[in-house]
């Protein structure tokens, strides 16, 4: 029975990228052990996976979960993170490794020149290149999310009557605010939106929820009773708002974990990105990812996971964002 080991440490988007890898290698290696490593912040992700025989968990101590892993004694290590730090605990670790390409220097002609030399594959596709030593291929069955009952929303209690009948999962968060539309801009989308809508985001997108709610509710006074937008911002558990995400009609995100997650339950994504691109293979990875964008400008990608302001100070990737072309009609 060999024993194999998946690292991936964090985060929301990049673990949940993982989860094809994870039920191909349990179903095409024949009687197979599979262990997982993250951190203890995400570990709601993966607890109820029902493939993954055994979860290791790190906090703050990096040798001692290093010590838990070696006395395993692993036929097969694959980290799917591939960092100093994984390089560093895979020296303790016994059996044969395997990692993935993370065209670290396309990535960075791309974002410093422009110059485009990625591959044209998604993230998910460099995983499976990793594992096909093992016999292991994509079966094409998509993303895994599993959310344990103790982190299922019940929407018939959870939220007001008018939203039973379906609504719109827009996720307003992101790790950087060059990820994430301005305020008016966020105005302009949930306006085009025919359906009740819920903002889900983390603690730092309360403030700019609670203003959409204002904002869209103060333009509809004679339908104010049927509470067109709720924030959900900050109150969520990251299963907890998976679990929101599935139960919605439509789902719209920008460049973040949440957006990534709805590709496990949904088939058409859609997906605003700013100073970030889906050129570096992380779109939705789902049947029809739709991406917004602004197309027109020459200075993006300027980052390749996100900085905090414009670094020429016009921010026209998200404030000339183009979305009249996008009707949300939740049909």
């Amino acid at each position: 029975m060999p024993k194999i080991l998946i690292i991936r440490f964090s985060s929301i988007g990049d673990i949940v990228w993982t989860t094809p890898i994870i039920r191909c290698v349990k179903q095409q290696v024949p009687d197979c052990e599979l262990h997982f490593a993250t951190k203890s912040s995400y570990a709601e992700m993966l607890t109820a996976n029902p493939y993954i025989d055994k979860l290791f968990l790190l906090g703050n101590n990096l040798s001692e979960l290093t010590q838990q892993l070696a006395q395993e004694k692993y036929d097969y290590v694959i980290d799917l993170h591939k960092n100093l730090r994984t390089l560093r605990m895979k020296w303790f670790l016994s059996g044969q490794k395997f990692t993935y390409n993370k065209y670290i220097l396309e990535r960075w002609l791309f974002v410093k020149f422009k110059i485009n030399k990625m591959p044209n594959s998604h993230i998910i596709d460099r995983y499976f290149e990793a594992v096909a030593p093992l016999g292991v291929h994509n079966d094409g069955k998509g993303l895994d999310y599993y959310i344990m009952p103790a982190h299922e929303i019940d929407v018939n209690t959870y939220l007001p009557m008018s939203f039973q009948q379906g609504y719109v999962a827009y996720i307003i968060g992101g790790s950087e605010a060059t990820k994430k539309l301005p305020l008016h801009k966020m105005q302009e989308l949930c306006q085009k939106i025919a359906l009740p809508i819920v903002l889900i985001g983390g603690k730092e997108d309360i403030e700019n929820g609670d203003k959409l709610v204002n904002l869209i509710n103060e333009q509809n006074k004679t339908l104010i009773d049927k509470q067109l937008v709720v924030n959900l911002s900050g109150k969520l558990t990251i299963s907890q708002s998976a679990s929101v995400v599935r139960q919605a009609k439509i789902t719209i995100g920008h460049d973040t974990g949440l957006t990534q997650i709805a590709g496990a339950f949904h088939d058409t994504i859609y997906s605003i990105w700013g100073t970030t691109t889906p050129l570096f293979g992380i779109k939705p990875y789902t049947k029809n990812s739709i991406v917004l964008e602004n197309n027109h400008l020459k200075c993006r990608p300027c980052s390749k996971s996100g900085v905090p302001t414009c670094p020429l100070g016009h921010f026209k990737c998200m404030n000339e964002l183009d979305l009249g072309k996008i009707t949300f009609e939740g049909k």
